[in-house]
């Protein structure tokens, strides 16, 4: 038997076209997306209102899940991350990893990402590469590099695993926000990522708005304009983290050749092809971008974009030299940019107990396969 073809990688006509040259009837195909997505059927056998037949030709011919959840790590307040690990490829023992993660927030109790509160809200993060391209200096999922691209199917598995952690009914029993800030560069993998989002909005899927969802970027230029004639009505959320190429070039290896004032001419495009507001996402690195200075340069940056401002508080990772920097820093910080007047919010720390920063988990999980590997 050839190898099965992953169903959520396909679009409706394409599975429309599959299940007829099975000779199934063509409204098998939404049937079946309707079992996958409303109804949270993880296996073609509980499909039950296919005949035995045509449920035994579809788990022949495709796969729901493809993923094995290696870690699946719940923290105090409720935040849930699994760690996947997708099928080996060529010759590789095994296959690569990668993290998603459910940020549960009811009522006020929170505002993760700067948006306005919205009750049982549960907010998807997923990644898009296996490792990351970028290399940022304080960054978990860089460390090692870029290992692969995910597919269009596996960025859905993700969402729908995290689905499945979900209760089927009742409040918060469905995935209300979206951000791509997992591991990889979102618009390195860009057909990808589009592609992704299309099924995030559909109503056959998860039928999430556009407005909902975000896709964050270290800074890429054609792409965030290629992004902005997508016609998918996203959040474009930049990850400065430094107010000016200088300090942005020792933090950010790509800002080698990408400046802050390309990127500023590109989010500036984004906008007015999109009417979207932008959102600067700024890891605050203690004693490196933390100074007053800083601030007051990000807040000339930011409001020349119209752009509201998140501060991340740094989740530090153990290999690195960066710190976490003290309540009273960050929100002097805050202050400043307030006065100047900037949109900005102060994003709460959620999930530190379980690796929840970009990358963690993977790396713990891939040290510990190197050790038991070493020990024969």
């Amino acid at each position: 038997m050839s190898e099965r073809e992953h169903i959520l990688g396909l679009t409706p006509e394409e599975l429309k076209e599959r299940v007829l040259a099975l000779g199934m009837p063509a409204f098998r195909g939404k049937q079946v997306l309707e079992w996958i997505f409303e109804k949270r059927a993880s296996s073609f056998e509980e499909m039950t209102n296919l005949s035995k037949g045509d449920r035994i030709q579809l788990a022949e011919r495709f796969v729901i899940f493809t993923s094995t959840v290696k870690r699946d790590l719940t923290s105090a307040d409720g935040v849930r991350k699994l760690l996947l690990e997708w099928p080996a490829k060529g010759g590789e023992t095994s296959g690569g990893l990668t993290e998603c993660v459910l940020i549960p927030c009811d009522d006020d109790q929170c505002d993760d990402f700067g948006n306005t509160a919205v009750t049982h809200r549960r907010t998807a993060c997923l990644s898009t590469q296996v490792g990351c391209p970028v290399g940022c200096a304080f960054c978990a999922s860089g460390m090692e590099g870029l290992k692969e691209n995910l597919t269009t199917g596996q960025v859905v598995e993700q969402a729908l695993r995290l689905t499945h952690t979900l209760p089927k009914e009742g409040p918060g029993h469905r995935i209300t926000n979206v951000v791509f800030m997992g591991m990889g560069e979102p618009l390195a993998n860009f057909a990808v990522t589009v592609a992704a989002v299309k099924v995030l909005m559909a109503p056959w899927a998860f039928h999430i708005s556009g407005r909902k969802i975000t896709v964050s970027t270290v800074g890429l230029p054609p792409q965030m304009k290629k992004l902005a004639e997508a016609g998918v009505p996203v959040t474009l959320a930049l990850s400065i983290h430094a107010p000016n190429d200088a300090l942005r070039r020792k933090i950010i290896p790509w800002s080698e050749k990408i400046s802050l004032s390309q990127i500023a001419e590109a989010a500036l495009y984004y906008f007015e092809k999109t009417g979207r507001e932008l959102t600067l996402e700024y890891i605050m690195l203690d004693g490196v971008n933390t100074l007053p200075e800083h601030a007051r340069e990000l807040a000339g940056f930011a409001k020349k974009l119209r752009a509201n401002v998140n501060l991340i508080y740094y989740n530090e990772v153990p290999e690195l030299a960066f710190k976490r920097p003290a309540g009273q820093t960050v929100f002097g910080f805050q202050t400043i940019l307030r006065n100047a007047g900037v949109n900005v919010h102060v994003r709460k720390s959620r999930g530190r107990e379980i690796a929840a920063a970009c990358g963690q988990l993977a790396r713990q999980e891939g040290k510990v396969e190197l050790t038991v590997t070493a020990g024969g």
